[in-house]
């Protein structure tokens, strides 16, 4: 019997568990994949406070070495649902059950994807999914963005501040955000919009050399040497839980800033729930706020 269950290895999870294991609780930490999350997969980390220049992998493996050295538990587990039965939660997965007083999930977000050859091999290496954290890379660069929706509309803007021209490709002949930032996107000089277009093949090997993009008339044109920002949407996989956490309509879990849910005991923290800022320290943040509201809802269970 745990504490405190973390699902979730990224920054929020291993925060959790940092500051569970600091209160002196049995805390145990699932992940289905990989530690560190969408951050394991930047090269380049110039964000984060106090380090100049990190790996994202370097960063979670730092963060997982030290609440490893606190006595922190793991598995390798995909948790397919949870019960809540009187105060105790148990955690089904693929290889085992797990049961616990409180659990955080802090299962993150995948971005979407093209669903291309190459795509996965060249993310780092010239496809990128996030402008705020790599788009300073290419100061004075030109760069190349796909999406219609607010974050593509708000990462031109970035861009455009940052690299010397934004080319804008999108599917259909208008956007779908909103009219205001569609206005600034429209009268920037250096974004151009190229409409009409969708993404059929990504070329290189090591190193992303070229997109080719197909017109709505079936015509190919190719844009060469520049990286390219996907902005397409993200997938929370979230329903799973609903019956103990509510979600938005989008997917994503109903909580604020305290992290709170529907069902006593149970804390979502990270980009899995809703929010306007989704960054490695706005993840910490809620991995931190979550632990410690757990923490003191055990006062009243144990």
């Amino acid at each position: 019997m745990y504490d405190i269950i973390v699902i979730g290895g990224g920054m929020a999870g291993m925060t959790a568990c940092l500051y569970a294991l600091r209160n002196g609780k049995k805390t145990l930490l699932i992940e289905g994949s990989s530690i560190g999350g969408q951050i394991a997969q930047s090269p380049k980390v110039e964000n984060y406070p106090t380090k100049k220049q990190v790996s994202g992998e370097g960063l979670s493996q730092e963060l997982f070495d030290q609440i490893s050295d606190l006595g922190v538990e793991f598995e390798f587990d995909n948790i397919d649902s949870i019960q809540k039965i009187d105060n105790i939660f148990r955690l089904t997965g693929e290889f085992g059950v797990y049961e616990g007083y409180s659990v955080i999930i802090a299962n993150g977000v995948k971005h979407r994807k093209l669903n291309l050859p190459n795509e996965d091999k060249l993310v780092g290496h010239g496809i990128y999914y996030c402008a705020l954290c790599d788009g300073p890379f290419f100061k004075g660069r030109e760069v190349t963005l796909i999406g219609d929706g607010n974050t593509a509309l708000q990462y031109a803007l970035l861009l455009s501040d940052i690299a010397s021209k934004v080319n804008l490709v999108i599917m259909f002949d208008k956007f779908f955000g909103d009219q205001a930032l569609v206005d600034l996107v429209e009268n920037k000089s250096n974004i151009q919009i190229i409409r009409n277009s969708k993404t059929v093949e990504l070329k290189g090997d090591q190193e992303l050399e070229s997109i080719v993009f197909e017109r709505s008339d079936k015509t190919r044109f190719e844009i060469s040497g520049t990286p390219l920002f996907v902005a397409i949407g993200q997938i929370p996989d979230n329903k799973r839980f609903e019956n103990l956490a509510g979600l938005d309509k989008f997917g994503y879990f109903d909580s604020d800033e305290s992290t709170k849910t529907k069902t006593a005991g149970l804390f979502v923290a990270g980009d899995t729930r809703k929010k306007d800022v989704r960054q490695v320290t706005t993840a910490m943040c809620d991995g931190a706020i979550a632990a410690t509201q757990a923490c003191n809802y055990l006062f009243s269970v144990k």
